[in-house]
């Protein structure tokens, strides 16, 4: 399950980054293009509380992220080319890694080999400043 690997690498790189998950449009609702292995049975969001309660179980299965919703007229979702699920890292107010679009294209191994690096190169940094 991909929100199970997606906990597992928050869990994993918690201590050098942060992370968050914009809610979006419900990909298979349960009143619309139903999916068969979907956790949750939620139907269209017809208003944001629709949204903010769908986006609360969201909380519950990724404990460690924060967790926000995209407004009604779903600009996030389309700034950010997510349709329905996508991986981005920003550092610096900048977009260094951009993963490709959900689900054929969407690579958590992506996510965590940046991550991997990332972690290497703050402990390259460190040991730089320590050896001064």
């Amino acid at each position: 399950m991909r929100l199970a690997a997606f906990q597992r690498v928050v869990s994993q790189y918690a201590d050098i980054a942060d992370f968050l998950v914009v809610y979006i449009e419900e990909a298979h609702p349960s009143d619309g293009w139903v999916s068969s292995d979907a956790p949750y049975q939620i139907p269209k969001h017809r208003c944001l509380e629709d949204r903010l309660r769908a986006a609360a179980l969201m909380l519950t299965e990724v404990p460690g992220s924060r967790v926000v919703v995209d407004n009604m007229d779903n600009s996030s979702n389309a700034a950010y080319g997510a349709y329905f699920e996508r991986l981005y890292i920003v550092r610096d107010e900048t977009v260094v890694y951009q993963g490709g679009r959900g689900p054929e294209e969407y690579r958590i191994s992506e996510l965590k080999t940046w991550l991997q690096q990332y972690r290497r190169e703050l402990l390259g940094s460190q040991n730089a400043v320590l050896h001064v």
